[in-house]
């Protein structure tokens, strides 16, 4: 498959917020800077990494591969400082990687000193306390990692301090935008809600920081010397969680929620969820976790349970914690509002629910659950591959209402009191869904790198991934780039381009929202005003958006005068 970038505004607002956090801090000016944490208490041995192929590299009963998925796995073991030496040794050509896509833009979206300048005296201090609000074995764990990082970023932090920093990065995006600008949506099924009556929970993750990031999705399997067996979901160099199940059928998986922007960094969320797989085995241990940590986002945690046989959501904040138990069904719908009554009245939650495309996500998982009353594995995948609106309507392609916007990191389903876990192939959710069974892999029996997934319970790649629609989106995407610099660097397109643009995503809002906009910057007036009043019969994705366009159409039609 072609690679494709996205061109869209908000994504690069929060990639940016998220890079500004890391890039601009002032090295030498925070208590911080001089930190390292305490790693002597902890035996080491330095791993001697053994190449067994070009796709599997091991040291003693630790090991990388990749599958035929193209879906890498790490199996580690060992004590916090032991595990994280274990980690870096094994992916260091993979997170050197990730680090080097995440810095690379940088110079790309604030290429003025002076404008570094400016937001280094408001960020430099951020995320001093940052460290003063990790747990000690975690520094240790991220210690140990950090000696596998590349050199060549010394300049923005030091090492370690740079991998803590990374951790608060999704976190820093979000407040930073004071926006849940990706759209992660989540359930829970259970009883008869099942075929088999047994709890099944089904997330996508739509954290989008580009193509090239999603690349190298990595599974990590992590046996700690302390705590419990469990698996994640995510990318080199992240030991936090944002998907994930644990030995005894815990879950976790976290929604953004609407949030101000904190004075400082404290918790990173991936952290609180990393200590409730590692140390809760019911949901009264996973709540009990969450109040003890001071996070700096808002979040909602959906927490599934195999001994509780029941999910609930953990919704944090910086000054606030509730609880969402369901009463009277069998289901729980996650996406990125507050629905406990610790929110009720919370103005900041109740506006967000009006002008975002939480509700309608909300309202669309409702829907197909009617449809599908009693769900298993694929029926579950076939819901977060759900790319239409409400009562099928077609929204377009990449329309953040819809539940698959086509720019998931992954996608997980999750049958905690089976302890199987399907975890999704590129592209975004619509590749195999692999499954592994967390019964097998903690067993002591010997783990092998060929030993991980259970091929015979995969569900099957999404037909749309190989359609000629699926390639006129990667299409339009490619052309939405052209576009939008037209509109930028004031250049001409054709009309044959422009009709072409349109055909290849012609139910998406968007597509006459951008062509609308080049024909007013062109002067355009006529053609302009029809593109607008084009984009207000389509189904546009936030009310901010949609004002957004009224007020591109008033304009028009001043200048028609």
């Amino acid at each position: 498959m072609k690679k494709t970038k996205t061109n869209y505004l908000p994504y690069k607002r929060l990639f940016l917020y998220s890079l500004l956090s890391l890039t601009f801090i002032s090295c030498g000016v925070s208590k911080s800077v001089h930190h390292i944490p305490e790693v002597k208490k902890y035996p080491l041995e330095v791993p001697t990494v053994t190449k067994v192929n070009d796709s599997t590299f091991r040291y003693r009963q630790n090991f990388l591969t990749k599958n035929k998925q193209q879906l890498w796995e790490l199996y580690i073991k060992g004590n916090p400082l032991q595990l994280g030496y274990n980690n870096g040794a094994l992916t260091q050509s993979l997170m050197q990687k990730q680090e080097g896509i995440f810095f690379s833009k940088v110079e790309g979206f604030v290429p003025s000193k002076f404008k570094q300048k400016l937001l280094r005296g408001f960020l430099k201090w951020y995320n001093r306390k940052m460290y003063l609000n990790v747990r000690e074995d975690y520094q240790a764990e991220l210690y140990g990692l950090a000696q596998y990082s590349s050199d060549q970023y010394d300049f923005i932090a030091p090492k370690y301090l740079r991998n803590l920093y990374l951790h608060g990065a999704h976190d820093i995006g979000h407040a930073m935008q004071d926006l849940a600008m990706v759209g992660c949506s989540s359930l829970a099924v259970w009883n008869e809600n099942t075929e088999d009556g047994d709890l099944l929970i089904g997330r996508n993750f739509d954290f989008y920081v580009g193509d090239d990031f999603a690349q190298n999705k990595l599974v990590e399997f992590v046996k700690p010397e302390d705590g419990i067996p469990y698996m994640s979901v995510s990318w080199p160099g992240m030991i936090g969680v944002v998907s994930g199940m644990n030995k005894k059928g815990i879950t976790v998986t976290i929604n953004a929620g609407k949030s101000k922007i904190p004075l400082t960094a404290k918790t990173p969320i991936s952290l609180v969820t990393r200590e409730i797989l590692q140390y809760a085995g019911t949901i009264e241990e996973a709540i009990a976790i969450a109040k003890k940590r001071k996070v700096f986002v808002s979040e909602s945690i959906l927490v599934g349970s195999a001994a509780d046989k029941i999910a609930v959501i953990i919704e944090v904040s910086p000054k606030n914690l509730g609880v969402y138990k369901v009463e009277n069904t069998s289901r729980v719908l996650c996406t990125n509002h507050f629905q406990s009554e610790a929110y009720k009245d919370d103005k900041r939650n109740q506006k967000h629910r009006e002008e975002s495309h939480s509700e309608y996500r909300y309202e669309k998982l409702q829907e197909l659950l009617q449809q599908e009353p009693k769900l298993n594995p694929e029926k579950m995948a076939s819901i977060l591959r759900n790319r239409s609106g409400l009562k099928d309507e077609k929204i377009g392609y990449g329309n953040e209402k819809a539940l698959n916007q086509l720019l998931a990191h992954h996608a997980v389903i999750f049958s905690p009191q089976k302890k199987l876990v399907w975890v999704s192939s590129n592209p975004y959710q619509l590749g195999e869904f692999v499954c592994y069974d967390l019964n097998k892999i903690f067993s002591d029996d010997g783990l092998q790198p060929n030993d991980f997934s259970k091929s015979g319970l995969n569900v099957a790649r999404d037909p749309f991934a190989d359609s000629q629609e699926f390639k006129n989106y990667q299409e339009y995407r490619n052309l939405n780039i052209t576009l939008e610099d037209a509109i930028d660097k004031n250049e001409i397109l054709t009309d044959d381009f422009l009709a072409h643009y349109r055909s290849l995503n012609p139910d998406f809002w968007k597509t006459y929202y951008m062509t609308g906009k080049y024909y007013f910057d062109k002067k355009e007036y006529s053609k302009a005003k029809t593109e607008f009043e084009k984009v207000l019969t389509k189904e546009i994705t936030t009310v901010p958006d949609k004002k957004n366009v009224e007020k591109y159409l008033k304009k028009t039609i001043n200048k028609l005068k």
